[in-house]
């Protein structure tokens, strides 16, 4: 009945019920009736705690959210209280807390049963947050009891049926955080019976070789949790010598590589740690990083910068020995990323320059219309003092001061870009010289599109004074230009912002 159990257990937690609820919630209830699970060896040879770190989208970590998703998925909070055989979930959406009980298994929010699996689990107490203390106090009360019933019914009923049901989006979200509530209890239960094994059961039941594993794809829960169970996890080791810190910095995990800081009395062993091939820390940063990590930038120049800013994190915590130390081929740190980043060197290139360019043609086009647009002002001059005839209106300085504004920051955009244009492209350029021209040529291009069109609003609005419906029609119209630049170069900004800046004086401590 056990090894029964256990292959069922192990279909359920295959990639294709990996982010299945249902699937999790079933295991969840095999690993509490058969507490040697974690040592069950399946039909290919694997361990279900080797499966389990296989599964980077089963965790928190692995969701691969936009920055909208993830609001929503921090802001939706599943609590579980269990009292008996109920199980109570407590739905927390952008402050909004309610509860709502039924018979299940695990943690369900749709009040459903598995037939058949009926299990005695622990009793979990999960501490309600203050808002929702507050509210259960508050409905205790028979004057208030009757509107609180009312504001719960149209709570579930609108996420339900119109949040849940009308929204795929939050509704994808909100099965994939009770799934991967439901894992972190899976993997609860795990490391409980992990605590108890000796070396010999940890590596039949390949605990090692699962932190191994978690650290290739960057599953910090795991690895996290483990630890904690067991400290000498997080020295385990592959047949070439390399640890969880090693494959972490070629796989490009930086919160795996944070755990680093945790490392008491053991951290000058890392610094000077080698492979088999005698490569160092710093020569596994010096290797190209993964397509899936390098395709979460835009450009390759930013590519780039995410490489040297990787190297230089790596660079500062190993001994200072290691960077010009040699590996098994007779190789520097820096000559191995000379030589496996050529391609990107030259694609990092080819996008500054091709960005640089497009950029330059729109600021030279605005320097020109705003060159001419000094000398012929709305209005026109006095013949006899040439004197702007609206020269005291308050509308004409605006119009004055912006076309000034947009005349001098589309000239500093358009000398930023040429900056980029003529740079020798060195790999350093790349970490801070580059990005910074064009943070700067961007925002000043940015500037002087937004002075264009106040300049333009102010001479509309000087020439056609007493016709408010036109001005305003008009006015309209020149904010489509703002409108369409804004979206289309927000997320590149965003992008050079975030790793420049962001990360202008890094450290390991906080690396990226």
């Amino acid at each position: 009945m056990s090894n029964i159990l256990s292959l069922v257990y192990w279909d359920l937690c295959r990639k294709k019920h990996c982010n299945d609820f249902t699937g999790m919630n079933v295991a969840l209830s095999l690993i509490h009736r058969i507490p040697h699970l974690p040592l069950t060896h399946e039909s290919d040879g694997l361990r279900p705690l080797y499966a389990l770190a296989h599964m980077p989208s089963a965790f928190p970590s692995g969701t691969g959210f936009g920055r909208l998703q993830q609001l929503i998925y921090d802001t939706l909070r599943l609590e579980r209280l269990e009292v008996q055989n109920f199980c109570r979930v407590r739905v927390n959406l952008f402050g909004i807390s309610i509860d709502y009980c039924g018979k299940s298994i695990g943690i369900v929010a749709d009040v459903t049963q598995v037939e058949g699996l009926r299990v005695a689990q622990e009793e979990h107490q999960y501490n309600t947050s203050f808002t929702g203390r507050i509210c259960e106090l508050a409905l205790n009360f028979p004057p208030i009891r009757l509107l609180g019933r009312l504001l719960i019914f149209v709570y579930l009923l609108f996420q339900n049926h119109i949040l849940l049901k009308f929204s795929s989006g939050i509704s994808e979200i909100y099965q994939k955080k009770k799934t991967h509530l439901v894992v972190l209890e899976i993997l609860n239960c795990m490391c409980d019976r992990v605590s108890e094994y000796e070396e010999s059961e940890l590596r039949e039941a390949s605990a090692y070789d699962a932190m191994l594993q978690a650290a290739k794809l960057g599953i910090i829960e795991f690895i996290d949790k483990m630890r904690k169970t067991n400290p000498d996890l997080l020295w385990a080791i592959d047949r070439n010598k390399r640890g969880i810190f090693s494959h972490a910095i070629l796989n490009r995990r930086k919160d795996v590589f944070r755990l680093i800081n945790s490392v008491n009395g053991r951290k000058e062993i890392i610094r000077c740690s080698a492979d088999v091939f005698g490569n160092t820390l710093l020569h596994l940063a010096a290797y190209l990083g993964p397509s899936s990590y390098l395709d979460t930038r835009s450009g390759a120049a930013l590519q780039m910068q995410r490489e040297l800013q990787w190297f230089k994190v790596v660079e500062e915590i190993v001994h200072p020995k290691c960077k010009e130390e040699k590996n098994g081929d007779g190789k520097k740190p820096r000559e191995i990323f000379s030589e496996s980043h050529v391609e990107m060197l030259k694609a990092g290139e080819k996008w500054a320059k091709d960005t640089a360019s497009s950029f330059t043609l729109v600021g030279t086009l605005i320097i020109t219309i705003m060159f001419a647009a000094a000398f012929t002002v709305p209005g026109g001059n006095h013949q006899d003092t040439g004197v702007p005839i609206f020269f005291r209106d308050q509308i004409f300085t605006l119009f004055i001061i912006a076309d000034a504004v947009s005349l001098f920051t589309s000239s500093t955009s358009v000398l930023l870009f040429i900056g980029i244009l003529t740079s020798r492209y060195a790999q350093k350029d790349f970490l801070k010289t580059l990005p910074l021209k064009l943070l700067c040529g961007l925002v000043a291009l940015f500037l002087s599109v937004v002075s264009m069109m106040v300049a333009f609003c102010a001479s509309l609005a000087t020439m056609l004074k007493g016709n408010q419906r036109l001005v305003i029609a008009a006015m309209s119209l020149g904010t489509i230009p703002v409108i369409v630049l804004v979206p289309s170069q927000l997320r590149l900004f965003l992008e050079i912002f975030n790793s420049t800046m962001h990360a202008r004086y890094i450290k390991y401590e906080t690396p990226f």
